[in-house]
């Protein structure tokens, strides 16, 4: 919802009134016993008024910053020129630490109307890129309130040092690249924070339209009627307890000439999740308006392979539904029969996301001809209780798929951990009268969920990502805002870039 221009500058504006300043961490001392090096900052190339590299240097000894990455310090200068310095740790100056920086700039700048930072000189593209990222996606702020809190924050030029023919070589690709991430997340997060009364299915399907179409991408939303007929018994069993029917949201990227593998992207489009008549306690019951955060995170990914125009094909699908309690609502003991003919025994309504996540899947397997299969979903309580609120379970049939996605998202800031398809708890799906069960009641929870999902996938090369953990935040820390996170958009979208062939 918040827009910040951030702009590449080689030649800066002198009547900058606030400036940050890049903070290099204390050297240890040298092998040979000799002293380390006090941390260090530069004003080289920066419009600094009458600020000097003395003062500088006593702001710095006298506040003890020590150049870790994402630590702020403000120097405020009333009456002279910088009004404001910040000094920013930059740390070891990877991308992680410049992505860290960066968000921690955009928040303690966050009263300014414009900044210049020196954060980008010496940067490579993926340094650059991470500053972006960091800067765009911590200015980040979702509100519906009557009276709007203050203008903060427009705008960012990041120096990037005069050189010979402009900008340094990659540097205008990385900001790019870099700004249609932010937007992609910002997507996202606008989708799943939407509140719950107005997030129908949809809703959500005319958002993709109003969103993709302009880049190329087809949308095509079908509704009940058409689900019906096509068998997506799934969708239908959880949608139907709302008067607000479900709808199957698919979203086509085909650029000319692309080649390469076809990628289809699934996410789990639950706009409200009350349990249904499994129903959740009141107070687990708000955060469900987050439940959709999957599938968010695919149409955004698309929508960013669209702006940036990558030659690759990439599916998006949406299974959209409301899981509410009422008269029709489905009903523990009920047998669903998903599209392509697998039945499923309900034994818990609250576990709706796989049933409509395996009409989906196995509609793209018979319908789509996809090479590689990812679906994305906030899936289990348990996956929070394995690895926490900052980390999704990657669950993956194919090797190579998996170190492709976890290579991703290390370089994406998305911690992601690798779990196992263990066979060994599969008896517990068993029925006597359907296919499987869809949750037993036992067992590893997140495992059990992907194991539900496998047979679903055809056999080709399959990755289940479950985000329930950090899908969604309590609190503003470093690039994550408060409420929908966007979880997933980096990483999905970096592995889209690495499967793209080279131009």
């Amino acid at each position: 919802m918040t827009a910040l221009d951030i702009q590449l500058v080689a030649v800066p504006d002198r009547g900058t009134a606030a400036l940050a300043v890049p903070v290099r961490p204390t050297a240890p001392a040298g092998a040979g016993g000799g002293a380390g090096s006090a941390p260090s900052a530069s004003l080289a190339g920066l419009p600094a008024g009458d600020l000097t590299d003395a003062e500088l240097a006593g702001f710095i000894a006298d506040s003890r910053a020590d150049g870790t990455a994402g630590r702020v310090d403000t120097l405020p200068r009333p009456g002279r020129r910088p009004r404001t310095v910040y000094l920013v740790g930059v740390g070891a100056g990877r991308p992680a630490d410049l992505r860290r920086a960066g968000a921690a700039l955009a928040r303690a700048a966050g009263r300014q109307r414009r900044v210049l930072t020196a954060l980008a000189v010496g940067a490579d593209p993926a340094g650059l890129r991470a500053i972006v990222e960091g800067l765009g996606l911590a200015a980040y702020r979702y509100t519906l309130a009557s009276t709007p809190a203050p203008d903060g924050l427009r705008r960012v030029d990041l120096l990037a040092g005069p050189v010979a023919n402009g900008l340094a070589p990659g540097a205008a690709a990385a900001l790019d690249r870099g700004l249609a991430t932010v937007r992609a997340v910002h997507f996202a997060r606008d989708l799943a924070n939407t509140p719950p009364a107005e997030k129908t299915p949809a809703w959500l399907g005319a958002e993709a339209e109003r969103a993709l179409r302009p880049h190329g991408v087809r949308v095509l939303v079908r509704d009940e009627t058409w689900l019906g007929v096509h068998g997506f018994g799934g969708v239908l069993a959880v949608g139907n307890g709302s008067v607000r029917p479900p709808r199957l949201i698919e979203a086509r990227y085909r650029p000319r000439g692309a080649t390469g593998p076809h990628v289809v992207l699934v996410g789990k489009g639950i706009t409200f999740d009350s349990g249904g008549l499994s129903i959740k306690p009141a107070d687990a019951m708000p955060p469900m308006k987050t439940d959709m955060a999957g599938g968010a995170v695919v149409l955004a990914t698309v929508h960013a392979a669209a702006e940036l125009r990558l030659p690759i094909k990439v599916t998006a699908l949406v299974p959209a539904a409301e899981n509410h309690v009422s008269g029709s609502a489905y009903r523990p003991a009920d047998v669903i029969r998903h599209y392509g003919g697998r039945t499923s025994e309900v034994l818990n309504t609250d576990a709706e996301g796989r049933l409509v996540l395996a009409d989906a899947l196995a509609y793209a397997v018979a319908r789509l001809a996809p090479d590689l299969l990812v679906d994305v979903a906030t899936l289990t309580g348990a996956m929070k209780i394995s690895l926490g609120t900052r980390t999704a379970g990657l669950f993956a049939s194919d090797e190579t798929l998996a170190a492709q996605l976890l290579a991703a998202a290390a370089e994406a800031g998305e911690p992601a951990w690798r779990m196992p398809l263990s066979d060994d708890y599969e008896p517990l799906l068993r029925s006597e009268v359907a296919d499987a069960v869809n949750a037993p009641g036992r067992g590893p929870g997140a495992i059990i969920a992907a194991l539900f999902l496998r047979p679903f996938t055809g056999g080709l090369p399959w990755a289940h990502l479950d985000i329930a953990g950090p899908a969604r935040s309590s609190s503003d820390d470093g690039e994550t805002s408060r409420g929908g996170t966007g979880y997933g958009v980096r990483t999905l979208l970096r592995w889209l870039e690495s499967l793209a062939p080279a131009p």
